[in-house]
């Protein structure tokens, strides 16, 4: 893993920088793995609150290593294309998705390139920040593919159908003014990075069952019915009321303090 991911990780919040500078931090076979392998290891790592992630060097990522379809000594088997473990997500689609699973927030610093896959990735997090001079792409007609990295589940509540049709279709390259009017971006910064260990950062401050329940309740019921969504509501509520992080913030806001949560 630590050949193409790096994991740096500070008090309770973790970053991930996809580590191939030199490729535009390009996705090959090993990338792929590394990025579920990060998930996964970050998943048990006690204490954590948030994650940031991003890329080495002036660019998010460029998508599919191109050589990975001109070695003759890669081959993909089908079997890739089966579900992981426990997840729904193969291992392609666990390089997004697998953001998505993680019970924390999970916020993407955009920079330079994020085409085909790479924006794929970057749509399994919660929030994408990024550079105004960044450049976006859904790109894999270019290569006679469909996108297939959970793009179906990650970008269906932001872009209305047609308009992911038309630039899946055309792969064209746009800039992240129409990312953030389409809603692919949460928000442009001049420094991405920056803002997004920012935000990581206060939500570290604050109590990790809200912050962990909100995420699992946007998740779950902007595919629900309003029964199951009000449902889920009052369950995740109940399970948190009364419980000592909720206390405890009550506690620290009564006394103008930093409030000390457990996780």
């Amino acid at each position: 893993m630590k050949d193409r991911v790096c994991i740096t990780l500070n008090d309770h919040v973790a970053e991930v920088m996809l580590d191939r500078a030199d490729k535009y931090n390009a996705l090959d076979l090993r990338m792929f793995e590394a990025l579920g392998e990060a998930a996964d290891s970050l998943a048990k790592e006690p204490g954590l609150r948030a994650v940031v992630l991003h890329g080495a060097g002036d660019n998010f990522c460029a998508g599919i290593d191109v050589g990975v379809f001109s070695d003759p000594g890669v081959k993909i088997d089908k079997t890739l294309m089966e579900p992981v473990g426990a997840s729904a997500a193969n291992l392609f689609q666990r390089a997004a998705y697998a953001w998505r699973e993680l019970p924390v927030p999970v916020i993407c610093a955009l920079n330079g390139i994020t085409f085909g896959g790479g924006l794929q990735i970057a749509l399994g997090a919660d929030l994408r920040y990024s550079a105004a001079d960044a450049r976006f792409s859904i790109m894999e007609t270019k290569w006679g593919l469909i996108p297939d990295m959970a793009i179906s589940t990650t970008l269906r509540d932001s872009v209305r159908a047609d308009q992911l049709k038309e630039l899946a279709w055309s792969a064209r390259v746009f800039d992240a003014a129409e990312a953030l009017q389409l809603g692919i971006v949460t928000c442009i910064h001049d420094d991405p990075l920056d803002a997004a260990i920012k935000f990581a950062n206060n939500c570290a401050s604050r109590s990790p069952d809200a912050i962990r329940g909100i995420k699992q309740l946007v998740n779950a019921a902007w595919r629900m019915t309003d029964a199951e969504a009000l449902s889920l509501e009052a369950r995740l509520q109940s399970a948190i009321m009364g419980a000592p992080n909720q206390i405890e913030a009550v506690h620290a806001n009564m006394e103008k303090r930093a409030a000390e949560f457990k996780d």
